[in-house]
This record gives structure tokens, C-alpha cells and sequence, in this order.
């Protein structure tokens, strides 16, 4: 299945990080300045999307991610606005739906969530929440969730929160609905639980064969049907790291330290050099090289998936403001109208 029309976007995990090459730190009232800026740029130069993650952890600067994505609305005009993702599993969904509600009635209708279990657990110890209901925790609040953007008045029980008797939750989204995502990293049990919940997937295609995330893709779209939803109807995104360079040798060397700085201080190890050096391929993931190669990636990935959405990062890393703008520039004016072209070719 492929779809006639593409979004295309930027993401940041907010990550707050020294300069790899100063090991300088700029405060975080300006990390979150960067970050709105880049939100601001991204509209202006077209983009359609701008997603933020959260994370609590002290290497990040989006522990409140919905503060952050509320002065983004009252920034920008049209791009739409995202959670890129919300851990739904160390928040009250109630509080959640309304922060989101509020965000969309700010923005006119250009909000929505992407709601995942995350990576980093650091959320779990700091918000008071115990790691061994991991699984539990999320499924039980991203039904509610649903349910809550499904319903003005609702009553609800589970296991990890008070019931809730007939009550009316307000502020309403500015949009009949939010759109709700289930964020998926590459696991075809999350997958499937997607598409049996008929949500959105973004799926994190870091790195690796663009053809190994095939299964999971395949996976949602069985379950979709399966559990009787409109599987050709339902958006799929792909989110990548991104690197913009004049050669992919020299993408692939500036690439690395920033990439490693950040997963270092992140998760504690980077990346091995065999990812970079397989990065230089059209199948691979990682969107690293020069305009004609990650084109022929995102291309590639497309002729796999027929996704509707690609959210690139591009700010990973320490990697510095002007840097990061130059290539936004180049996403947008250099690459998504080459992919959009060459999609629309495919869809003739």
C-alpha cells in the first residue's frame, strides 16, 4: 500500500548536552530557546511537523514537555505540533489529555500526542512509579487515554489509578479529536497492539536495514485489519537521526562524534563505527550522506512501508545552533521536494 501524500518534519528528544568539541553547556533557558526557535524555523521553512520528546533525566532540557510545546503553539501559525514521544507511563493520562486539550485550543487544532513506553527509565524513580509495571502502566493509561479523547463524560476503573465515576472532563480539544500515536521501536509485539488499539504508529527506524522493520510494519497492518479497523486509513510515521553532509564520507565523520556524544551520556555506549560504515548504503536506516543519498533512503523506506509521515532529528548530540538550522534548511528545500517528487512519481 502506498499513499499519495507524505508529511514531513523535525523532532528533537531535547536532549541538553555540552558541545563535543568544548564540552561547553549553554543554560537550559537557552536550550529551550533553541529548541522553540527550531519549531519556529521549521514552519517557516514549510515543514509540517514538530515533535518533542520528554525525558527526566539530567543530560535533557524536556522534563516539561508540554510547557515547552504550549509556548511552540503560541510561537507558530501552522505547523503542526507534537509530542515526540510522552511516557505515558509515569504520567496521570486525566492531566495529560487536558494539558494536550489546552495546547490544541492554543494552536487552533495543530496538536497531537505520541505516546510511548520509553527508553530512558529515569521517568519511573524521579515521577515515583515502580519499573517492574513497566508493561502494565502504559497499556492501562494508553486505553484511557483513548478513551478520554473518545469521551467528554467517562467512567473508568483499572489497576495503577483511582476509578473514575461519570465525570466530565474539560478543557475539549479545538479538534473533534486529538491524534493519539502509540510510539514503537521496532518491536512487532508493540506493533501488534497498535493495530489492535486502531492508532497511528510512529516507528524509530534508527538504524539497520530499512527491510528489518518491515515485520513490525507488517505486523500493524495485519493487526488493523484484523481487529476490524481501516488499515489503508491509519497513518504511519518513521522517525530517523539525520546528518546532512557535502559528501557521506564527510557526513559520516562529522556524524559520529556528536551521535556517540549523545548516546554515551544518554544510554552509557554509542554506536559501534560498522553503524556509521553501513550508514553510507540506500537500505540503511541511518540518515546519514550527502542530499542524494538520504533521499534515496526516505525514498526506499517508502517503497517498504508507504508511510504518510518522516520526522528527522537533527539537533543530537551538542551538535551547535547554527549547524542545526543550516541543515533544516536543506531538509526542507533540498530533500523533501525531491522525496515528495519522486513519491508522486511512484503513485502515478
Amino acid at each position: 500500500m502506498k499513499n499519495k501524500s507524505m508529511e514531513f518534519g523535525i523532532y528533537t528528544l531535547g536532549d541538553h548536552l555540552s558541545a563535543p568539541q568544548s564540552n561547553e553547556r549553554v543554560h537550559p533557558s537557552e536550550r529551550i530557546k533553541q529548541i522553540i526557535d527550531m519549531a519556529v524555523l521549521a514552519e517557516n521553512e514549510g515543514l509540517d511537523v514538530f515533535a518533542l520528546g520528554e525525558s527526566h533525566q539530567p543530560q535533557f532540557a524536556s522534563q516539561a514537555h508540554t510547557t515547552i510545546l504550549s509556548a511552540i503553539a503560541q510561537a507558530t501559525e501552522t505547523i503542526r505540533i507534537s509530542s515526540g514521544s510522552t511516557v505515558l507511563s509515569t504520567l496521570d493520562p486525566v492531566r495529560l489529555f487536558e494539558d494536550f486539550a489546552t495546547i490544541d485550543n492554543i494552536s487552533r487544532g495543530r496538536a497531537e500526542i505520541i505516546a510511548g513506553r520509553g527508553s530512558r527509565t529515569g521517568n519511573f524513580d524521579v515521577l515515583g512509579y515502580d519499573l517492574n509495571d513497566y508493561e502494565t502502566l502504559f497499556e492501562e493509561k494508553f486505553d484511557l487515554l483513548n478513551q478520554l479523547n473518545r469521551n467528554a463524560v467517562i467512567s473508568w476503573s483499572g489497576q495503577h489509578r483511582p476509578p473514575l465515576n461519570n465525570i466530565e472532563i474539560h478543557p475539549r480539544p479545538f479538534q473533534a479529536t486529538l491524534p493519539i500515536w502509540r510510539a514503537v521501536g521496532g518491536h512487532p509485539a508493540s506493533a501488534l497492539k497498535a493495530g489492535k488499539a486502531g492508532v497511528p504508529m510512529a516507528l524509530a527506524t534508527l538504524a539497520g536495514s530499512s527491510e528489518a522493520f518491515k515485520e513490525t510494519v507488517d505486523t500493524w497492518r495485519t493487526a488493523l485489519s484484523k481487529y476490524g479497523h481501516a488499515a489503508n486509513a491509519i497513518p504511519l510515521a518513521t522517525t530517523s537521526l539525520m546528518y546532512i553532509g557535502t559528501t557521506t564520507e564527510q557526513a559520516i565523520y562529522e556524524a559520529i562524534q556528536p551521535f556517540n556524544h549523545g548516546l554515551n551520556a544518554i544510554n552509557g555506549r554509542g554506536f559501534p563505527y560498522r553503524v556509521f560504515e553501513r550508514a553510507r548504503h540506500y537500505q540503511d536506516a541511518l540518515m546519514i550522506g550527502t542530499v542524494d543519498l538520504i533521499v534515496k533512503k526516505i525514498v526506499h523506506q517508502y517503497t517498504l512501508f508507504g508511510h504518510t509521515r518522516f520526522l528527522a532529528q537533527l539537533d543530537f548530540g551538542g551538535i551547535a545552533k547554527d549547524q542545526v538550522e543550516a541543515m533544516i534548511k536543506t531538509y526542507a528545500r533540498e530533500i523533501v521536494p525531491r522525496v515528495r517528487k519522486k513519491i508522486d512519481a511512484l503513485n502515478q
